[in-house]
């Protein structure tokens, strides 16, 4: 990622705020991941493993794809796309002049 729209710049901020996804960037830096192996070395439940996956991939950070194993099951692999994201006066400036109308919410952004 790099120069990110206002509106890109917030989804991001907005999936980075919380510990748990943190927690999931740090575990698939360098490496990418199936679900069930992920929660277990995160110790997070499936269910909730994958809210988090789906802000993450919803902000562009990670991208999630299903792949057969050789006994044919399902398994969805996740890894980090490549971001970098600059926090400045003058970069929060320029992604506030792209800000679509829907960005605002007043404040009641939940964060799960």
């Amino acid at each position: 990622m790099t120069s990110l729209t206002g509106d890109e710049l917030l989804l991001a901020l907005t999936a980075l705020a919380n510990p748990h996804r943190l927690r999931i960037i740090a575990a698939l830096k360098g490496q990418r991941n199936y679900v069930s192996q992920l929660a277990r070395e995160i110790g997070m439940s499936r269910p909730l493993l994958h809210m988090h996956l789906q802000r993450l991939e919803q902000a562009g950070l990670v991208v999630g794809q299903l792949e057969l194993s050789e006994d044919g099951k399902a398994m969805k692999f996740f890894e980090l796309t490549p971001f970098a994201i600059t926090l400045s006066p003058e970069a929060i400036a320029e992604a506030v002049r792209t800000l679509g109308n829907g960005s605002t919410n007043g404040g009641t952004e939940e964060h799960p």
